[in-house]
């Protein structure tokens, strides 16, 4: 972690504020707080910024500050000036079918691990994964904590289109396809939860800095009664606090 931020010219009206050299959630709890700050603080010319895994995007319009001035707020905002408070992330609950038509990859990540299927869903959903970041589509999260043992190459060829609530591996990483799409990450399972609905308020159902948490569903029919029950917008949605 830097111990000052390290600013990066991108263009002429935005800055890339860097905050460490590697991933780490440390170093993301950084980027969450200095984000946080910045949208509080409404700094003067600032207009939208944008959080990645160890930095954050600040656009900036040039006309209504200067470039010296901007860095000596972000400084001070890092620097906790102000005793900003970010709030407490939450872990969101995610009821997962594995295996079958909804995961039609999981045999090869269990062959390819040297595991069974049921260890496959035993590891996958027993950790809370950090949201580093949100991007690539609305409402997908990019999630770190995949266990070791399930790290999976892509497929050579991309499908065409991936269901929305699809649950992926892609090399060192997992994740969920919130809406549907192409993409080449091995498909383990789905949910029925809606991570994006742009009919809903907020319509991104988790932010950076918050956990998701996979909970095994246990059949077709539970999966097709929580199915309706999001489709009819009746799906409560499990959420708790991060002590």
């Amino acid at each position: 972690m830097l111990d000052r931020p390290r600013f990066l010219l991108s263009g002429d009206t935005a800055l890339v504020v860097e905050l460490g050299d590697e991933i780490s959630p440390e170093i993301n709890r950084r980027v969450r707080d200095l984000t946080v700050a910045l949208e509080k603080a409404n700094l003067p010319g600032v207009f939208d910024y944008l959080p990645t895994y160890r930095s954050v995007l600040v656009y900036y319009d040039p006309v209504a500050t200067s470039l010296d001035d901007l860095k000596s707020e972000i400084e001070r905002l890092d620097a906790g000036e102000g005793n900003q408070d970010v709030g407490s992330p939450v872990v969101v609950e995610l009821p997962t079918l594995y295996g079958g038509d909804h995961g039609p990859d999981i045999e090869f990540v269990a062959e390819n691990a040297g595991i069974s299927v049921d260890e496959v869903i035993a590891t996958h959903s027993g950790t809370d994964y950090l949201v580093y970041m949100m991007g690539f589509s609305p409402g997908f999260a990019y999630l770190g904590g995949l266990s070791e043992k399930l790290v999976t190459p892509r497929l050579s060829t991309p499908r065409a289109e991936i269901p929305a609530g699809s649950v992926g591996i892609a090399e060192t990483q997992t994740g969920v396809y919130p809406i549907a799409s192409p993409g080449g990450w091995r498909l383990i399972g789905r949910t029925p939860v809606r991570l994006f609905d742009p009919l809903r308020e907020p319509p991104v159902l988790v932010n950076a800095g918050d956990y998701v948490r996979f909970t095994p569903i246990q059949s077709v029919e539970e999966y097709a009664e929580l199915e309706r029950q999001a489709d009819a917008g009746e799906l409560r949605v499990v959420t708790e606090a991060v002590n």
